[in-house]
């Protein structure tokens, strides 16, 4: 598995190297049906990735946001590759550096593998089964990762929240939680912060899909920590036919 980390990470950075490359010059911005952006970086990244994924040996199906018409379903093993080629295209948009290429392996509905790699900031966070979690900093260090655990009596909780997608019923929920600070961040960038201990709990009240969180909580849960809906149960990949989230939160013990 540890291979097969290293050569999806391989994919990534190449993926980001497109994107890069897009997000330095003036770029188009189109609207897809469900009314989310789309550019030529998301697009670019999704060729490379998709290539990639199927030229590797073990032939596993894959799914990303961006299209594939080869998708029929995980394979006998119950596995695919669950991507999003550029995650965060609105910040990608406001040119604000948050944003992130996902990639997940994903195991009878459970995220086994997981990359997500902030181009911008050269950045990676990853994780596998067996493997362990963690954060390769711009200067190609890499170093295991564990979440902070819950907070000490008396200090405010660290919140992750969503830079551009607000939930009216969020307020009331970190009412319930008690004293916090929060500190917003685009695209799944906010799971790597809790995975690597900065930051304590993420709650996502508002609706995202499969790609969005799959790598990230691969990460996080190798880190130690929980992403779940909010009776408890922990997020799920089973039914790829069925793309959109419930409601959850990420946290970090």
């Amino acid at each position: 598995m540890n291979e097969l980390l290293t050569e999806v990470c391989t994919i990534a950075r190449e993926a980001g190297d497109a994107i890069l490359r897009v997000y330095a010059q003036p770029f188009d911005v189109a609207i897809k049906a469900d009314n989310s952006p789309v550019t030529a970086a998301d697009n670019a990244a999704n060729e490379i990735i998709l290539g990639r994924l199927k030229a590797l040996p073990e032939r596993i199906p894959v799914l990303s946001e961006e299209g594939d018409e080869g998708f029929t379903g995980p394979d006998v093993s119950g596995r695919y590759w669950l991507v999003d080629p550029l995650d965060g295209t609105k910040e990608f948009v406001k040119r604000n550096d948050e944003f992130t290429v996902n990639i997940a392996l994903i195991e009878n509905g459970k995220p086994v593998l997981g990359v997500v790699l902030a181009p911008v900031f050269n950045v990676a966070y990853i994780a596998a089964n067996g493997v362990g979690a963690f954060k390769i900093d711009k200067y190609g260090q890499r170093v295991a990762i564990h979440v902070s655990g819950r907070p000490k009596e008396g200090t405010p909780w660290r919140v992750m929240g969503s830079r551009s997608h607000a939930s009216p019923y969020l307020e009331d929920w970190l009412k319930q939680l008690g004293p916090h600070k929060t500190r917003p961040m685009g695209s799944s960038l906010k799971f790597g912060i809790i995975a690597e201990g900065s930051a304590d709990v993420y709650p996502r009240l508002g609706p995202t899909s499969l790609w969005d969180t799959a790598a990230a909580q691969a990460v996080v849960e190798q880190a130690g920590g929980r992403v779940v809906t909010l009776d408890g149960t922990p997020l799920c990949y089973a039914n790829p036919n069925e793309t959109l989230n419930p409601d959850f939160v990420v946290w970090g013990h």
